[in-house]
């Protein structure tokens, strides 16, 4: 039997060493639970971020996908449009002409000539639904030109005089007397009398009209309001619909051209009621129209 020394029974084998070793350079129980929580807490984070991305997207597809189906509805009701524009004009031209002889036959029939009158009347209404037609259906592009805009505003208010005065409504502008703007001069005629004729109509019994214009931050801002009854729920969704009206007569093209009008700026046209009664709509043109007049 061999003997072993005291010293030697003190020494312990190089694997029983690697047992016995403190566990100092691993990580713990307790670090491995927080990295696993900071990593779920970044994971939860990136997934209310990616579902916020998708919902975002998801409106914008939608919003697009609407656009899309109101220019292609445009586009439809735009060729219906012309096509019967056209075809009453021509039907137009010739009872026009007869008019005219019909009237230099009656000149001593008095009564006769009220009756003509009333039918010219109703000509010289649908000649104008036919112009509404056109304009609606016209899509030629803007001819740019750089103008002061208070001698357009102006023109328009010395065309509407008549009215204002028969209807007692005070007109009120508020427009820089050499401040200009680079668009078409005649579009944005047609689209600035489209919505002061529009405040008139909702004010027969007088009232307040008001033109001003500024440069805000998305460009040049030019706005008409009325003090008339404002803008119902059921209105304002459909304001721009091609057709749509609440009055009597009338196409309901006038705000469908102001659209189509500041569209073809690259700009819009925005509608609400104001504060203290009545309505509001806004053209803007961006400030890039000066490019866009280049590029043209």
């Amino acid at each position: 039997m061999k003997i072993y020394s005291g010293h030697d029974d003190d020494q312990i084998s190089p694997d029983d060493s690697a047992a016995a070793a403190p566990l100092g350079d691993e990580p713990s129980l307790e670090c491995i639970l927080a990295a696993w929580n900071d990593a779920t807490e970044r994971l939860q984070r990136t997934h209310e971020t990616l579902q916020a991305e998708v919902a975002r997207l998801t409106d914008e597809l939608e919003a697009k996908n609407r656009e899309l189906a109101r220019q292609a509805r445009l586009a439809d009701l735009g060729r219906m449009a012309a096509h019967v524009a056209h075809e009453v004009r021509n039907s137009l031209m010739p009872v026009t002409l007869y008019l005219s002889m019909l009237r230099r036959r009656l000149t001593d029939d008095a009564g006769s000539l009220d009756v003509l009158t009333k039918v010219e009347a109703g000509f010289t209404t649908l000649n104008a639904t036919v112009n509404d037609l056109l304009s609606f259906t016209a899509h030629r592009e803007p001819r740019w030109q750089t103008f002061i805009i208070r001698d357009l505003i102006d023109e328009i208010s010395e065309a509407i005089a008549p009215q204002l005065e028969a209807q007692g409504i005070e007109a009120s502008i508020d427009v820089p007397p050499y401040g200009t703007v680079t668009a078409d001069r005649e579009l944005l005629r047609r689209a600035v009398l489209n919505l002061a004729l529009n405040a008139i109509d909702v004010m027969p019994r007088g009232g307040e009209l008001v033109i001003t214009s500024f440069d805000g931050p998305r460009g040049f801002e030019l706005e008409v309001a009325d003090s008339g009854p404002g803008l119902s729920q059921d209105q304002q969704p459909r304001l721009f619909d091609p057709f749509y009206t609440t009055k009597e007569t009338g196409t309901g093209l006038g705000l469908a051209i102001v659209q189509r009008i500041a569209e073809a700026h690259g700009g819009e046209v925005n509608a609400m009621n104001c504060p203290d009664g009545g309505a509001a709509f806004t053209i803007v043109l961006p400030s890039q129209a000066t490019e866009l007049r280049k590029a043209a």
